[in-house]
């Protein structure tokens, strides 16, 4: 048993489920104490900050993040430094870019962003974009060598420390720039220490090639789309529901209550997507196929299977779960909860369809399927906020007059119900547009493949049961005299 017990605490699917379910722990928590220590329009800005950043830090190393992984997990050590040298000058470069530009469209621009609810992004993101580079590059050479060990140890480090700060928060209630700058500081100690460590591969910079960074801006030319339109499947939401009037900040805190615990659900999903990727290319790399839809599969299938039971109960408990993030003021949104969890049900075929296009060199497609899926849903949500929701609004008003309320009151209540049946319209939009991705997804996998849809649930259910029945065989021989 205690054999058992350590191979499953060193295997590489437990520390990327700790690296993304422990880590998230402290994130969630630092968005409990956020939600509660600021007001309701500070918070929507709070998030517009780190939604737009994390979509900008999407652009930074989306062209290099995946190409990284793939071709360091089966590359020589030479070839491997030469393509950690490229991943680190190519992402310093893009970072100077991105940082000058946003720096000096705050510069010029300050009067009119004031107000926006995007201020603080274009205020405060060149400073990050710097502070987390180190950071950033870290994660992507870790993964890559499956260092989910140190992965797990440099974002702890992380985020414990901005969560601690936020903990001595509650007693001094510091203004949205002093945190800020707590986040700031955070994500610059971290980098400091994955260079130290040359974790992230700092000091192979110079030893770059042509041919290594031609050969990471290639393949990532599609990731990076790739990997900005699945950001923009989310994100874009909060930056539509951001940018109207008639939303704003305070929609966005509303919707950012349901789409936190979205993020929760997505843990162990991220987590055996992190594992299942490098194996899958090395398998496809090496030409068993056959290797790579097992694999395909069994992901695909038992996470699906395991999500079941998660989704039915956060459905029926969606009032109190929200509750218990965001307060009274955000139950309001616990039907947006329950729209998610029909969202969450589709997650895990998406994505490991996603990982298997990747995996078998397929960037291009994976890039049109995710690129069809955000084009659409930012069309649904336009749709939905700057037309549907004018609609709701004048309809609720006029009913509302027609039962006697005053003009201003008649408003104020129709203002509150259109915004909240908007927000549920948009988590909709966003369901739908999942189910189109699937099928274009599938189609593309499939013609390399020959996938047979039955295995995926068959398969998912057989490696849970076999896992099941090792851990009940286990114990069972524990307990023997």
């Amino acid at each position: 048993m205690n054999h058992l017990l350590k191979k499953l605490l060193t295997s590489n699917n437990f520390l990327s489920l700790a690296n993304n379910g422990l880590v998230a722990v402290f994130a969630f928590l630092s968005f409990f104490m956020l939600v509660r220590a600021l007001p309701q329009e500070t918070f929507g800005e709070w998030v517009l900050l780190i939604t737009t950043g994390g979509f900008i830090d999407m652009l930074r190393f989306g062209i290099t993040r995946t190409a990284v992984i793939r071709f360091v997990a089966g590359a020589e050590e030479s070839e491997a430094k030469a393509l950690m040298g490229a991943n680190s000058l190519i992402n310093l470069i893009s970072t100077a870019i991105v940082s000058f530009i946003l720096a000096a469209i705050y510069f010029y621009f300050e009067e009119r962003l004031t107000g926006s609810g995007f201020l603080l992004f274009f205020k405060w993101y060149p400073l990050l974009a710097l502070f987390n580079l180190g950071f950033n590059n870290a994660q992507s050479v870790l993964q890559a060598k499956m260092r989910f060990d140190l992965m797990l140890l440099l974002r702890i480090v992380n985020v414990l420390s901005f969560m601690l700060f936020l903990v001595f928060n509650l007693w001094q209630k510091y203004n949205i720039d002093t945190i800020i700058w707590a986040y700031l500081i955070t994500n610059l100690f971290s980098s400091l220490l994955a260079s130290l460590f040359n974790w992230d591969g700092i000091r192979h910079t110079f030893q770059a090639s042509r041919r290594s960074i031609r050969t990471i801006l290639n393949f990532g030319k599609y990731t990076t789309g790739t990997l900005i339109g699945s950001n923009l499947l989310k994100s874009s939401d909060t930056f539509i529901i951001g940018l109207s009037t008639f939303m704003g900040p305070a929609g966005v805190a509303v919707y950012s209550i349901p789409l936190k615990l979205t993020e929760i659900i997505e843990i162990p999903l991220r987590s055996f997507a992190g594992t299942a990727f490098p194996s899958m290319s090395k398998a496809a790399i090496e030409g068993n196929l056959d290797e790579a839809k097992r694999i395909f599969y069994q992901n695909a299938g038992g996470t699906t299977i395991l999500m079941i039971p998660l989704m039915l109960l956060s459905f029926i408990f969606a009032e109190q779960i929200v509750w218990f993030l965001g307060g009274d003021d955000y139950v309001v949104s616990a039907n947006i909860f329950r729209i998610f969890c029909i969202y969450g049900l589709l997650l895990p075929i998406d994505r490991f369809i996603g990982v298997g296009l990747d995996s078998i060199n397929m960037p291009r497609h994976n890039f049109y399927k995710v690129l069809f899926m955000a084009l659409f849903n930012i069309v649904g949500d336009l749709i939905v906020v700057f037309g549907l929701s004018q609609i709701i609004l004048g309809s609720s008003w006029l009913i509302l007059i027609s039962q006697g309320f005053s003009p201003d009151d008649a408003y104020r209540v129709a203002h509150g119900f259109s915004l909240i049946k908007s927000l549920e319209l948009v988590a909709v939009v966003t369901i739908l547009f999942t189910l189109i991705g699937i099928v274009i997804g599938y189609s593309y996998m499939n013609s390399s493949l020959k996938l047979d849809k039955s295995a995926i649930f068959a398969e998912g259910y057989k490696v849970i049961k076999v896992n099941w029945n090792l851990l009940l065989d286990n114990l069972k021989t524990k307990g023997r005299p």
